[in-house]
């Protein structure tokens, strides 16, 4: 249950939250797979390619230049290092077709964001490379709407902590509204925060949590334009 009369600071996601990303990364996974077939099956493709980027998260952190490190490295193992140029030039240029990829609005955000940018003080609180996200921000149209920009590291219950210490504000007054119940919700509530979960179509297996085995009470909408009945 969202308890609004507390609410003073309200948290947005970013990718799948304000914008659509995974599909993106989803349809680089199926080129990379393809281009390897000499090598492997594209589901073996596919199932290293996420070994990789997981182990690579300490590394290179989240987003599609990680995500392009991760497919070289992948590509040279599955081929045991006999990956011509021509082949790590098309990884490379998957890895940059995602990052010319134009910004789609999720359906009704901006009507969302410009009436409750009028009772609440809005944030964005996402993770990714820095450069990539920032650039997102700028071309999406809707910057105006927030006071404060955060581009974490990780989103764990630490990090959510110095956030809102930075922010100077109690976890009883911040809400949380994001895709992913691993990395938006749990943290935020085993804090004492309030969050919501608005799940998109596609989510990164990394990002999928066991629901049966969530204690946290959370609330779970449909649709963005779903906040202006609660909030």
């Amino acid at each position: 249950m969202i308890i609004k009369e507390n609410i003073k600071v309200i948290a947005f996601d970013a990718d799948d939250t304000l914008w659509e990303n995974e599909i993106y990364f989803r349809d680089a996974e199926k080129k990379f797979s393809k281009l390897l077939t000499c090598y492997e099956s594209e589901a073996k493709v596919l199932s290293e390619l996420l070994h990789k980027e997981i182990n690579n998260l300490s590394i290179y952190g989240y987003g599609v230049k990680s995500f392009m490190l991760s497919m070289i490295e992948c590509a040279l193992e599955l081929s045991n290092s006999k990956l011509n140029g021509e082949t790590i030039s098309e990884i490379l240029n998957i890895g940059k077709e995602m990052l010319g990829k134009k910004i789609v609005l999720i359906k009704d955000i901006e009507e969302v964001l410009k009436l409750l940018s009028k009772k609440y003080k809005l944030i964005v609180a996402t993770k990714g490379d820095l450069l990539d996200q920032e650039k997102k921000l700028q071309n999406s149209g809707i910057l105006k709407y927030f006071h404060h920009i955060e581009i974490m590291s990780e989103k764990k219950e630490d990090n959510y902590k110095k956030l809102l210490q930075h922010l100077n504000i109690s976890p009883k007054h911040f809400l949380m509204i994001g895709n992913s119940l691993k990395s938006d919700v749990l943290p935020i509530l085993k804090i004492g925060g309030q969050a919501i979960h608005i799940p998109f179509h596609t989510t990164w297996q990394f990002e999928e949590v066991d629901k049966n085995s969530i204690n946290e009470k959370y609330l779970t909408i449909k649709k963005l334009k779903d906040l202006l009945a609660i909030l």
